[in-house]
């Protein structure tokens, strides 16, 4: 465990500045991942018009790309060696979720989860801190689970793309005046300090608080963690094809705004004397006006406007160019999908599913990790010890539900599947559902009941036979 002048050493030379250099690289990226990104370079001598032009050419495109996988993955249970069938929130026949998913439940992290996956998606990585706490309901020993942007939070690694667990954390949780307040995490304790803006005086203010998990309580979620430590997200790398888009679409909006009519001349035509009689001139000429002049040499014509096609090409090139290099369905990008069959849009989605299988990989992994981690915490070493948990992922593989009865009556019928392992596999399905027509089928199924029933009597029956067995004792405790 740090000592007090430990961890205001560690702060001051290492962690506070570390975190200042990544805030700044995560905050030019968060302007990209929202929609705040960077002004288009213009001419020194622009007008407030284009200024305007530009602006409106800004579209968050690399948001939408988050979105798109980040809506392909939910966690919606936890299945081990010791709970092979996944108990959830389901409980049947009275049946209580496991300690993990229990805890999850209890942390919200039904919700919770989003945030962080969007995290890990947009920046390259998040952070889920667990620490010793109670159920605000019940007042009832539990982890708390809570996810950390990883602008507030930067984690110091032995080795970033080996360990499991990083060494110190640093939380900036507020900043008040020209101080910081942060909080620092070892393997024991957490520290709380004051940070001046500067990061020259470092004061420790309370702690350490002992939460005693062993490790440092912080699990990371990479979303492509490579040998090298380097966790690039989804934005980062398409920066330079986003602005491209916005420069098109600037170029377009600045010629349909100057060049996007007819220009009518003439030649030949004497001037008025002066101005008063030039401005009447004007006020005579209506749109639908016909000019005639006296003088024979006298020309009319017109400049032709220039054609928007060229950039409206441009434009969709470079969107298909961000849809390929980002494993992003095109339609999903512009919209556009006219008569699509199922296997068309199946070969649409085919790169974006092996994108978000991949995601699925590594954060259902850190997903485990952290659940090991608060059973531990919880106290409960059957759990923690159990290296075979994972979280399963809803199925949200876009299909039209005759196309998935279909697929699936095919795979009871041909291959002999059972019926009920194939109803969580239908569209907008969840396990509740699962569980709760599995109710129904064993309840209006009399030979189900009929076996039910047989056994609770053989229970019943081995139960009385062993009480029976049992040898009767004194009063003193000596068998009779």
């Amino acid at each position: 465990m740090l000592s007090p002048e430990q961890a205001r050493k560690l702060v001051k030379d290492e962690l506070f500045p570390a975190w200042e250099r990544e805030r700044k690289h995560l905050d030019w990226i968060d302007r990209w991942l929202r929609w705040q990104q960077e002004d288009l370079p213009l001419p020194r001598k622009t007008t407030r018009e284009h200024r305007a032009l530009a602006k409106l050419a800004r579209v968050p495109w690399l948001s939408l790309v988050v979105t798109a996988t980040a809506q392909a993955m939910y966690v919606d249970g936890y299945r081990s060696r010791l709970d092979p069938a996944g108990p959830t929130d389901d409980a049947l026949d009275g049946q209580e979720p496991s300690p993990p998913w229990r805890t999850w439940l209890a942390n919200g992290m039904d919700r919770r989860q989003i945030v962080v996956h969007r995290s890990a998606l947009g920046y390259g990585y998040s952070f889920v801190k667990v620490l010793p706490g109670e159920d605000p309901v019940t007042g009832r020993s539990m982890s708390v689970i809570r996810g950390v942007s990883p602008r507030k939070m930067y984690a110091l690694w032995e080795d970033a793309a080996e360990d499991d667990w990083p060494q110190f954390t640093l939380q900036v949780v507020e900043k008040t005046g020209d101080a910081f307040l942060v909080r620092v995490l070892d393997d024991t304790a957490e520290h709380e300090l004051r940070v001046d803006d500067n990061g020259d005086a470092v004061t420790y203010l309370d702690g350490p608080r002992i939460h005693d998990a062993g490790v440092c309580p912080v699990v990371r979620y990479a979303n492509m963690l490579d040998l090298d430590g380097r966790t690039p997200g989804e934005v980062e790398p398409h920066i330079p094809v986003a602005g491209r888009i916005n420069k098109t679409s600037y170029d377009r909006l600045l010629t349909q705004h100057f060049n996007s009519w007819k220009v009518r001349t003439v030649a030949g035509m004497a001037e008025p004397d002066d101005d008063v009689s030039a401005e009447r001139k004007k006020l005579q000429v209506r749109q639908d006006d016909i000019l005639i002049a006296e003088d024979p040499d006298t020309k009319f014509g017109s400049l032709e406007e220039t054609p928007l096609e060229g950039f409206i090409s441009a434009h969709r090139a470079d969107v298909e160019t961000l849809a390929a290099v980002s494993q992003t369905p095109t339609h999903e990008l512009t919209g556009q999908m006219a008569n699509l069959s199922a296997e068309a849009l199946a070969a649409a989605r085919a790169s974006l599913n092996q994108k978000v299988t991949e995601r699925q990989k590594s954060f259902g992994a850190s997903h485990a990790q952290m659940l090991r981690l608060a059973v531990a915490l919880e106290g409960d070493e059957q759990y923690s010890a159990d290296p075979t948990g994972r979280v399963t992922w809803q199925d949200m593989e876009i299909r039209s539900m005759s196309q998935a009865a279909d697929a699936l009556g095919k795979l009871v019928q041909m291959l002999g599947v059972p019926p009920t392992a194939t109803w969580g596999r239908i569209p907008g399905v969840e396990k509740t559902d699962v569980a709760e027509w599995i109710r129904l089928a064993e309840e209006g199924d009399p030979i189900t009941r009929m076996q039910q029933q047989l056994e609770r009597q053989r229970m019943s029956a081995e139960i009385a036979a062993r009480e029976a067995a049992r040898p009767e004792s004194t009063s003193d405790g000596v068998n009779a």
